[in-house]
């Protein structure tokens, strides 16, 4: 199908981005989920995830930590409890990030305390993926 969909991701703190996409693939609770324009209504859970839009031949992402999707056949609506642009996130503070969540879960401790090590690594290996690629991907522009 033809056509564009605005993709807006907001954040409690603002407006993220407001941009016509070709397509969004977004990390669902249940798995990703690809959108298309036209694509039926629906709501979706997200988890700590890639969020990714194309225009034309580029893809961008960004890191998605929660929230939900609402998606109608002109528009997808994230509402995340934390996003970040790839461009936004600094490598090496997330890979000082993974190197402390890292240190952290191999210390143990309370169970509590290792399923926040558990989510913080989750979170660190996920913000350097994200920025190492776009990292790689304007040098190579």
């Amino acid at each position: 199908m033809a056509g564009t969909i605005l993709l807006e991701v907001v954040t409690p703190e603002k407006l993220l981005l407001s941009q016509q996409v070709d397509e969004v693939i977004a990390p669902g609770s249940e798995g990703e989920f690809g959108v298309l324009p036209g694509h039926c209504h629906f709501l979706s859970t997200l988890r700590i995830g890639e969020l990714r839009y194309r225009i034309g031949e580029q893809t961008d992402s960004m890191a998605v930590l929660w929230g939900f999707a609402e998606v109608t056949p002109t528009k997808v609506t994230v509402m995340a409890e934390i996003a970040e642009k790839a461009e936004d996130i600094d490598v090496e503070r997330a890979t000082a990030k993974v190197a402390e969540a890292e240190r952290r879960l191999q210390a143990g401790g309370l169970p509590s305390e290792v399923k926040e090590a558990q989510i913080s690594l989750e979170k660190a290996h996920l913000r350097k993926k994200i920025a190492e690629r776009a990292r790689k991907t304007s040098h190579a522009r």
